[in-house]
């Protein structure tokens, strides 16, 4: 009866905490990137202490350089994105117009696909608006910004939010960790223990090690595909490296766009084997070079969970969900595996 009534209590505080999260996801989202930032730098900020820094000289350095990185995200690499962007939708109309005079009768001729199953002239159209759209978007934020103070205030308050937290969290990251430690009920604190070291490393293989192989593989698409002269290169190659948390998914997608692209650009097909030397060169680095020394055989993710994981806290969540997604897939996973091992020893499976 005593287990009865602990299982309810906590199957109604878990209730209680995902619909806590669900109602205040907006207001926790800053906490929880900072909180994401904080986990990504604390053993960086551990192993300087290790060779004789003081933590705050660690934390002052390592968090000057989040800051950095992020100011430079914000300040170059988004504004060249949506430039690059703009300028894509700007050339769809033409490149529809390529599409239609020269591979529609090809696709007729060749396979004998009636071109009629092809609105273009609907989808020209869309792309147009959805282009003159995007030309006025800065001047439209603007405007609404001036409108509404509260959503004005409500932008800076989450920009300067995000730094103050994610220093406090880093100056006091083992304090907090110590304490939820100490709270642990001593009967079950070896096993929770283990839960969490073991989801620690998983965590960490993740979203340290690939958000770098990441990063990396974006930059070397983006470098790569400048240098065979295709437009839209960093856009591209953004694209390609961001969804590289799946593995050869960026490569497919990669590959799929980037040729696409250069067909359009040059009008031959001969400018696809540029593009797969790119990626092929990006992708042999990657798993010989990147992934062995940066990620290894810690992840324990399967592709297919990493994805649904993703789409389903987005779907959730919202913005919140996608940053919670894979650090609950990881602790998921981990008891799910101890769930397992521990019905494999059980009377009930060996009788």
């Amino acid at each position: 009866m005593l287990r009865k009534s602990r299982t309810r209590f906590w199957l109604i505080v878990g209730a209680l905490f995902l619909g806590t999260l669900y109602l205040l996801a907006p207001v926790l989202t800053p906490f929880l990137f900072a909180a994401l930032l904080a986990y990504l730098g604390d053993p960086l900020i551990d192993r300087l202490t290790a060779r004789g820094m003081s933590r705050s000289w660690a934390v002052a350095l390592v968090f000057g350089a989040l800051l950095l990185g992020l100011l430079l995200l914000l300040l170059l690499l988004i504004p060249l994105s949506a430039h690059q962007f703009k300028g894509l939708m700007q050339r769809l109309p033409g490149y529809i117009d390529w599409f239609q005079l020269h591979t529609l009768p090809w696709l007729q001729h060749t396979l004998g696909i009636d071109p009629a199953m092809f609105d273009l002239s609907r989808l020209r159209t869309q792309i147009m608006a959805y282009a003159q759209e995007l030309g006025d978007l800065a001047g439209g934020l603007l405007q609404s910004f001036r409108a509404s103070s509260a959503a004005l205030f409500s932008w800076l308050a989450n920009l300067v939010l995000v730094p103050v937290v994610t220093f406090y969290l880093l100056r006091d990251w083992d304090i907090l960790v110590a304490k939820i430690h100490g709270l642990l009920p001593r009967q079950i604190e070896p096993t929770v223990a283990a839960l969490a070291r073991e989801s620690d490393e998983v965590i960490g293989a993740f979203l340290r090690g690939q958000l770098i192989v990441m990063s990396a593989l974006g930059v070397i698409y983006s470098m790569g595909l400048a240098a065979i002269g295709l437009e839209f290169s960093l856009l591209i190659g953004l694209l390609a490296g961001l969804v590289s948390f799946v593995p050869y998914l960026g490569l497919i997608v990669g590959i799929a766009v980037a040729s696409t692209a250069a067909v359009l650009q040059s009008q031959s097909f001969l400018n696809i084997i540029p593009v797969l030397i790119v990626f092929g060169v990006g992708q042999l680095i990657s798993d010989f070079f990147l992934t062995p020394k940066l990620v290894g055989d810690r992840i324990g993710l399967h592709p297919v969970v990493v994805l649904f994981a993703v789409l389903a806290g987005g779907h959730l969540f919202g913005f919140f969900g996608i940053l919670l997604a894979l650090p609950a897939a990881a602790v998921i996973a981990v008891i799910l595996r101890h769930a397992h091992d521990e019905y494999l020893q059980s009377t009930f499976y060996q009788r």
